[in-house]
């Protein structure tokens, strides 16, 4: 399942599992192959993990699972084909034609509720990640607080930090959109205007910052745009291009204050999804057997 494979991708990652039940391993995204009873253990099969093309394949977690590499973008699916959705158009009403892509150069999907992130990665055949998922793949295989390290380092992220100049809201409402005070323009009517993501200095390309990526060889989970994970309270993380302090630094950044139906200019998301399992050609000896 998933999106077909980017130009330039790298190949699908795998996985070697020492599971030695005669069964695929049964794996969700709370679970762990299932070790069998000692006389079970004579000749059992070797297993390989597989992700997609356009996901990475992380380890470092009681369960191995998928993440998607790059943000998510859109495809609108018709009787015609599919054809890519304006990263800066709703789709409030069109939820069910569409499909979640994950590919390299591509501006990443706002105004996107979580709601809305988990149709569209289900028809992928994926799903959002779980809120500890989506950490352990932002951290990377050695854990650090932002994907390249523990110490922020400016331009690497699309992160504007404490510099705060070129926000999209009040450059395109320079004055109050009505007569009212100007807190207006931080209402939600105001915060999904097609237009605030057509500036500079907003979105990038997904997996244009080179270095916004870690050994797991996933882009641009701290900056570029919020991302969804899967809490029906509504959480989102990972901060955008304007804001990557406010509720935490880094991959311990994370956003409460909205509904899981929400959506505005800054937020995206990605999937995650569970391996493939499939089993090698040949068998393994359990070590009872040596």
């Amino acid at each position: 399942s998933g999106t077909p494979e980017a130009p330039g991708a790298p190949p699908p990652q795998t996985l070697q599992s020492s599971a030695t039940n005669t069964q695929k391993p049964a794996v969700d995204s709370g679970s762990t192959p299932v070790k069998p009873e000692p006389e079970a253990m004579l000749m059992t099969p070797a297993w390989q993990a597989n992700c997609p093309a356009e996901m990475a394949l992380v380890t470092r977690t009681k369960a191995a699972y998928c993440v998607d590499r790059w943000e998510g973008t859109l495809e609108r699916v018709t009787k015609q084909g599919r054809t890519p959705w304006p990263h800066n158009e709703e789709i409030d009403g069109r939820e069910r034609e569409m499909v979640a892509v994950s590919v390299k150069g591509r501006r990443p999907q706002g105004y996107i509720s979580g709601e809305q992130a988990a149709v569209v990665c289900a028809a992928a055949g994926k799903r959002l990640c779980s809120a500890d998922e989506w950490v352990t793949a932002c951290r990377g295989p050695k854990l650090t607080r932002y994907p390249y390290g523990n110490t922020r380092k400016a331009n690497v992220c699309n992160d504007r930090f404490k510099v705060l100049d070129n926000h999209p809201v009040p450059r395109l409402w320079k004055k109050a959109p009505t007569s009212d005070d100007s807190i207006k323009m931080w209402h939600p009517s105001f915060m999904n205007d097609k237009r605030l993501l057509l500036f500079d200095h907003t979105t990038v390309e997904t997996g244009s910052m080179e270095g916004c990526t870690n050994d797991y060889g996933v882009y641009d989970m701290v900056g570029n745009l919020h991302e969804w994970v899967a809490d029906a309270e509504g959480t989102f993380r990972g901060g955008f291009f304007m804001d990557t302090f406010q509720n935490g630094q880094g991959c311990d950044y994370r956003t409460t204050g909205h509904g899981f139906e929400y959506h505005d200019y800054s937020i995206g998301f990605r999937c995650c999804a569970d391996v493939s399992w499939e089993e090698l050609g040949g068998t393994k000896k359990s070590s009872s057997e040596s």
